[in-house]
């Protein structure tokens, strides 16, 4: 059937829509007609209501009837995903042309890989917390306004959010807080400072690079263990957090009452921990996050502390409305990882589930050095995918 013959009425959806419906857990149904190969590396991923199908666009083109018969007849609404737009349109089509009701993905599948979503996680009389999320690749950022001054924890690369942010709160960027130097995606945290005026804080153990061995060519002011910030109403102090990196750090901020969250970044996630070999040295590595995770956390926070960590694996590790946090306490019950509490067996689990080493970290650790500056076709390119920088199954 030539596309001139298949011409209907079909309507787009949005990437925020699409979200919108993960996080709801409505019923959805994707038919994805990219190649098996971009179809394999990454796309979308939700709870257990999103149903995924991979039929490309080239087989509804050499065998249609064969292809449409791949998609559930029974499905009230069929939506369909490509790399840029036009291949779904075009397939959005045939299945409106036998009886399938059918929608296609504006913008294509990097709509998807770009969208962030901005929630709130908590407000008090003290301040706010809001989440900054790029949910296509698990990545998690957060804003902490109090009293007019802001603080933003691993800022992610497309900065205009943050600065959404501050203006709805009308609050000013006092403190930029990355928890290590990330590998799986570009920190907005420079580009923040330069736009705002905040002052830009790491680790210096992380402003050299684990594998060039040369330092950053970026402005950072170096952190310690122990140090201590004020935001508006809330006392930051800073924890030293080796292993994912060995500058890694938590921000533990606490009101006036007493009441804490821990921006972990990479150190502890809800399900899962940073794996310890993105520098190259996993061996040597992982007996330092067991001491980080047994020895020097348990200490310095309680069973209510709320862990805000800067990843997710699946959709499911939310509290159902989209929202990445948990207490400590819950996180002891629930995250399987942590279960090792004998050393070794604790360095086994490790070294076994390792994943694989994307060598778009080690670019990616550059561009965060300042030591290569990636346009936006590049750094695109290099972002690309879903993180995996936790244990895998």
């Amino acid at each position: 059937m030539a596309l001139a013959e298949t011409q209907t009425d079909v309507k787009t959806f949005t990437a925020a829509e699409l979200y919108q419906r993960i996080v709801a857990d409505t019923p959805t149904f994707i038919v994805d007609v990219r190649n098996e190969e971009d179809f394999g590396r990454w796309g979308v991923e939700g709870r257990n209501s999103l149903e995924v199908i991979n039929v490309p666009y080239f087989d509804f083109i050499e065998d249609e009837d064969g292809s449409v018969a791949k998609v559930p007849a029974d499905r009230n609404e069929v939506l369909v995903v490509c790399a840029k737009e036009g291949s779904s349109q075009f397939v959005a089509e045939i299945l409106q042309s036998h009886g399938i009701t059918a929608r296609f993905l504006e913008g294509g599948i990097n709509t998807w890989g770009n969208l962030y979503d901005v929630r709130p996680v908590e407000s008090n009389a003290y301040g706010q917390i809001i989440q900054v999320a790029r949910p296509a690749r698990g990545d998690l950022s957060f804003v902490v306004v109090s009293q007019g001054q802001a603080a933003v924890i691993d800022p992610l690369r497309h900065i205009d959010h943050y600065l959404n942010v501050l203006n709805t709160h009308q609050a000013q960027l006092t403190h930029i807080f990355d928890t290590h130097a990330h590998a799986d995606h570009i920190s907005g945290g420079p580009a923040l400072a330069r736009k705002t005026g905040g002052r830009y804080f790491m680790h210096a153990y992380d402003a050299i690079h684990p594998l060039d061995m040369l330092p950053a060519r970026i402005d950072y002011n170096h952190i310690v263990d122990g140090q201590k910030f004020q935001v508006g109403h809330y006392t930051i102090e800073v924890i030293w957090f080796p292993g994912h990196t060995l500058g890694q750090v938590n921000y533990l901020f606490t009101d006036p009452d007493g009441k804490s969250c821990l921006f972990t970044g990479d150190g502890i996630f809800l399900k899962s921990f940073g794996r310890p070999d993105l520098g190259g040295r996993g061996e040597a590595w992982a007996p330092i996050v067991y001491d980080s995770i047994y020895n020097r956390l348990p200490p310095r926070i309680n069973k209510d502390t709320l862990i805000l960590p800067a990843h997710f694996s699946v959709m499911n590790e939310d509290n159902g409305q989209g929202v990445f946090a948990e207490t400590y306490e819950w996180v002891l019950a629930h995250n399987d990882a942590l279960k090792y509490a004998q050393k070794q067996d604790f360095l086994d689990f490790v070294l076994s589930h390792l994943p694989k080493f994307p060598p778009e970290y080690v670019e990616i650790k550059r561009a965060n050095a300042g030591l290569l500056i990636p346009d936006e076709e590049k750094a695109s390119e290099l972002e690309l995918g879903k993180n995996i920088c936790a244990l895998s199954d």
